[in-house]
């Protein structure tokens, strides 16, 4: 008999501007907390706020977007060494790009559900300040398997969904504007207080409190200001070697910016999964359970369109249908991306990333994922509804999501 699994808690730091600092222009707050330190400010965090006996945690599973340096060999179990948790609770360290954060949490639960283990943890931790994107290098760096894999850039890749969907720099700056104006709203009205941890330095002094990159004086003007950040990347080749999988596109339009793309970010994420009954020995009430989560790969250039049909596999796993989703969390690595998942599934504004996404407050590759259940749950929880969905893209075409449901 299958055991179900549950969410008993969900908690984040604060997104920190994943820069580390250049004369003129100061780094983001959280460049000098090392990763260990975010991962272990959030285990404190767990354990004190529901009272937790670490020696019936089972497992830790955390992704990173750059397994290297101080992020490197596994730093799951190196940060519950360090931390005052109990030795009996293994870790592992977990890679799936952009979708490791949520992917860790749905291996948590996997476990769970075939009864194997009790209780575990899913995040993960991303320092961008510190490790930047390309850290820890990649078999396509080498310039036969990039050709062979016709691998592009992201940003192209995002310019490339838009051209092919017909979306233009208005369609992705409006929808810039609404991620950053309701991301501004729910901090000033602190719908995320439930879930934010500060982070916190040795003495107990608070570095960073709430999500540094939210900006409420952003404006369509503002927006309209910037220049496309990918047009080099596109003009250096990559809008040819798109070519042999798009051979029907003629020109790339170039329309996103930093204003309507994901901002570089540091920050991590804990979500506590068990069974109803590893809950009730702990005296845990359990807030939401994980009903079905998906993975699928879809065309590797393009790379970008994985989240339709993770989500369609999900919800034929669940048994649901799109209309049974009360909200949706899509990670918003470009505008586009969204765009695109609102038309293929006909999801209203209304409906999804109602408090802003990764646009506004940024993008740590290896904790969004994670990040976005507890901001869904959270406001699930606020609105009185039942369902939510959590979607993420990631390289090499890769679409995860999740299904869960509040109790």
């Amino acid at each position: 008999m299958t055991t179900e699994a549950y969410i008993y808690d969900a908690i984040r730091t604060p997104r920190g501007r994943g820069k580390a600092g250049v004369p003129g222009k100061p780094a983001g707050s959280l460049y000098e907390v090392k990763p260990i330190d975010l991962v272990t400010n959030l285990l404190d965090a767990m354990q004190s706020r529901n009272e937790l006996d670490t020696t019936q945690i089972d497992d830790m599973v955390l992704a990173t977007g750059e397994p290297i340096g101080e992020q490197g060999q596994n730093l799951a179990k190196t940060a519950l060494v360090y931390s005052d948790w109990n030795d009996i609770t293994t870790g592992a360290q977990l890679h799936r790009y952009c979708a490791g954060g949520l992917d860790a949490v749905n291996v948590a639960a996997m476990k769970v559900r075939s009864g194997f283990e009790t209780m575990v943890i899913g995040g993960g931790v991303e320092s961008m300040s510190r490790l930047g994107i390309g850290a820890g290098g990649a078999a396509v760096s080498d310039p036969w398997v990039s050709m062979r894999s016709y691998v592009i850039s992201q940003g192209v890749a995002a310019d490339l969904t838009a051209t092919l969907e017909g979306f233009n720099r208005e369609d992705v700056d409006r929808y810039a504007l609404m991620s950053h104006q309701r991301a501004a709203h729910a901090q000033n009205i602190g719908y995320f207080q439930r879930s934010l941890v500060p982070v916190k330095d040795m003495n107990g002094v608070t570095i960073l409190a709430e999500d540094e990159s939210v900006r409420a004086d952003v404006s369509i003007e503002s927006l309209e200001m910037l220049q496309p950040s990918f047009r080099m990347f596109g003009e250096s080749g990559h809008n040819e070697l798109l070519k042999f999988k798009y051979p029907q596109v003629e020109t790339i339009d170039h329309i996103h910016t930093a204003g309507n793309s994901s901002g570089i970010a540091d920050g991590a994420a804990l979500v506590l999964v068990g069974s109803e009954a590893s809950g009730r020995e702990q005296g845990l009430q359990p807030r939401a359970r994980i009903v079905a989560c998906a993975t699928t790969g879809t065309e590797p250039t393009i790379m970008l369109a994985g989240p339709v049909p993770a989500t369609q596999k999900a919800l034929n796993i669940a048994g649901l249908t799109i209309d049974d989703i009360d909200l949706f969390e899509l990670n918003e690595a470009f505008a586009s991306v969204v765009l695109r998942y609102q038309k293929a599934l006909g999801i209203a504004d209304e409906k999804i990333n109602v408090n802003g996404g990764a646009i506004a407050m940024g993008h740590p590759i290896g904790a969004t994922g994670a990040m976005l259940v507890s901001t869904l749950l959270d406001e699930l929880e606020r609105r009185d509804l039942k369902r939510g969905l959590i979607s993420l893209c990631a390289g090499g075409g890769i679409g995860i999501a999740t299904i869960i449901e509040r109790l």
